[in-house]
């Protein structure tokens, strides 16, 4: 059985565990990002003193098994589209705040909710200290905080990005990374989902020491004040340059987008990912794009990505993947 590690937590996660999820033959874990500190995430920080729940909810629901308690899994990711104080929240974050003052820390209560909703893997916080990410642009500023670097609405370059105090990895986070056979990384925002976990203390150090094979799947569009203008081997070579280790695969997907939502993007600035990694043998490219328009709950405020990564056909790459059927003679040989 094949130890597949997955780094991130937001929606992007998501989608990779839904589809992994669903192959036996896998043990899954998944490493999830602990900064998030905007809406209902700023509640339970700031007037209860728990750390941000929404990414562990998403991985809950992500790795929960569809054939069993479907109708609290419905509860689960209820967002109340009304209420004064309400609106905009999920049932499950409240229900998973009540779960840690029951259990008595983030950690338990995500245990707990593993076993109530028969998860097929592990949620694994990637740090337990109360940190916010701090990213240093190229014009001297400074913003403090996952949900405003998330939210930017001017373009600038980040040059400096990392905690505004120590946080240092879990050991279950330190030794999944360690006993992995495959990490996968991404897809999800570069900065605020993929680094934030990679700039905790330990996790590039684990990386680096294990004997895992690394998978990046490229995301699909560019992001203002993240990587606008940058192209695919900009975002590898970022990613790897705060890891301190070279990928060994890189997901990059050639099916095609619709036009529509490919110029709402033009219109906000926004563009394809340029591919230049042509003629790099590390290069997957595989339709793994959604064929419909993702659409928002109701009540969910918060700006989303319209075109996402298609669940079934990522996980039947990556299981192509772990089982060296993808690629060279060479990374078929060693994958076993």
């Amino acid at each position: 059985m094949k130890k597949i590690v997955v780094i991130g937590g937001g929606t992007g996660t998501s989608v990779v565990l839904e589809g992994l999820k669903r192959y036996s033959d896998l043990d899954l874990s998944v490493i999830v990002n602990m900064t998030d500190d905007g809406g209902s995430n700023a509640i339970v920080r700031d007037e209860f003193g728990v750390l941000p729940l929404s990414d562990l909810r998403k991985s809950i629901i992500a790795l929960a098994d569809e054939s069993y308690n479907h109708i609290l899994r419905e509860l689960f990711v209820y967002r109340f589209p009304n209420g004064n104080g309400l609106k905009g929240h999920t049932l499950g974050n409240l229900l998973m705040l009540a779960m840690v003052d029951v259990a008595g820390s983030e950690k338990k209560a995500t245990k707990k909710l593993e076993t109530l909703f028969n998860t097929k893997g592990k949620i694994i916080p990637v740090t337990t200290d109360d940190v916010r990410l701090v990213a240093k642009y190229d014009d001297g500023s400074k913003i403090v905080g996952e949900h405003l670097i998330d939210e930017m609405v001017e373009d600038k370059k980040i040059e400096k990005f990392g905690l505004d105090s120590n946080a240092q990895i879990t050991k279950e986070a330190q030794d999944a990374i360690l006993n992995a056979d495959y990490i996968v990384i991404g897809p999800g925002d570069t900065y605020t989902s993929i680094l934030a976990c990679i700039v905790v203390n330990g996790v590039a150090e684990a990386m680096q020491r294990s004997k895992g094979k690394m998978i990046f799947i490229s995301n699909l569009m560019t992001k203002i004040g993240q990587t606008r203008g940058m192209s695919h081997r900009n975002i590898v070579e970022l990613v790897e340059e705060y890891i301190g280790r070279k990928m060994d695969r890189v997901l990059i997907n050639d099916g095609d987008i619709s036009q529509d939502l490919i110029d709402r993007y033009i219109a906000d600035g926004e563009s394809l990912i340029v591919d230049d990694m042509h003629g790099d043998p590390r290069i997957v490219r595989e339709d793994i794009v959604a064929n419909s328009e993702f659409v928002k709950d109701k009540g969910d405020t918060l700006k989303r990505s319209l075109v996402r990564h298609d669940s079934e056909k990522l996980s039947r790459v990556l299981h192509r993947v772990f089982r060296g059927k993808v690629g060279s003679l060479l990374f078929r040989v060693l994958s076993f």
